[in-house]
């Protein structure tokens, strides 16, 4: 049996479609039972248990382990994520889970400039400490996360702190199937693999193309860090620290550059999704609101 956790978030509901397109028993663990998981009900070559969580509580970790082999682990970034996830392993471990499979982060060193990344380096020691078999995936950028910028960019607008420094982005799908696959072949468990799309894409790049996709001009305009983490605060209400990370890592890209790897490609046998794809499939997304209307009518 292979447990979920993170079932309802973009990854975690990635892994679990992926998982059971391979006919693997799959445990889906959520912390809102009373809300539908996507692809968990319908028709699967396994069936899909959907079972109560909650990482502060032991005894629900402990009932949601039972009779499991193996764990993907991802829990949403925050100030309680690393007593989380390490007491995660730990009832992980007592309940005798042999394999993890821990969503990670670029940069994941103990001096990381990164907050969150200094929090998946001692989480990842954790893991290692333990002696258990652990597979551990450091995603950058996720597409997904792009549709966030829907609003500003209905506005013509995208506001970063990068420069012209380039970003690499991934599709949860492909983050989802690489956790799938280090699931069910033996082969892949124990490494420590880097996940990128194929390219790496700066922010005024990224507005010139959501300006050909839309059909209406998008500009980026390039902040101070501090102007920027204000500007998440004050106007997308982030939490402060929330707000620091954003910044943060798109800080990290000016001071190291990123370009892609191939090391979806390599696990997959196939070449990762694409940003053009991904926008153009999210196209309704990004369209003004004016726009939209228009069609509407």
């Amino acid at each position: 049996m292979i447990v979920v956790m993170g079932a309802t978030g973009a990854t975690g509901n990635a892994v679990l479609h992926s998982l059971l397109a391979l006919g693997a028993p799959v445990r889906a663990l959520t912390r809102t039972p009373h809300i539908p998981i996507p692809g968990a009900t319908g028709v699967h070559p396994q069936p899909v248990e959907v079972q109560y969580v909650d990482a502060a509580d032991p005894g629900s970790l402990r009932t949601a382990f039972e009779g499991a082999g193996q764990l993907f682990l991802a829990m949403a970034n925050g100030p309680a994520q690393v007593a989380l996830e390490t007491r995660v392993i730990d009832i992980a471990v007592q309940a005798g889970i042999g394999h993890i499979v821990k969503i990670s982060a670029p940069a994941a060193e103990p001096d990381s400039p990164v907050a969150v990344s200094r929090g998946h380096h001692a989480v990842e020691e954790h893991l290692r400490a333990c002696g258990l078999t652990h597979t551990v995936l450091r995603p950058y950028a996720f597409m997904q996360n792009l549709l966030r910028l829907a609003p500003a960019v209905a506005q013509g607008v995208i506001l970063g702190t990068m420069g012209e420094s380039p970003c690499n982005y991934i599709d949860c799908r492909d983050i989802g199937d690489v956790a799938a696959a280090s699931l069910t072949r033996p082969e892949l468990a124990g490494g420590t693999y880097t996940l990128t799309g194929p390219e790496a894409v700066a922010y005024p790049e990224l507005a010139a193309r959501l300006t050909t996709l839309t059909g209406s001009a998008v500009r980026y305009v390039n902040l101070a860090p501090g102007e920027l983490r204000d500007s998440l605060v004050r106007n997308a209400h982030m939490p402060d620290w929330l707000a620091d990370h954003v910044t943060e890592i798109q800080q990290l890209a000016v001071t190291r550059p990123e370009s892609p790897t191939t090391t979806v490609a390599e696990l997959l046998g196939r070449p990762p999704r694409t940003l053009d794809a991904f926008l153009r499939e999210h196209r309704a997304h990004f369209r003004p609101t004016d726009l939209s209307a228009e069609r509407q009518e």
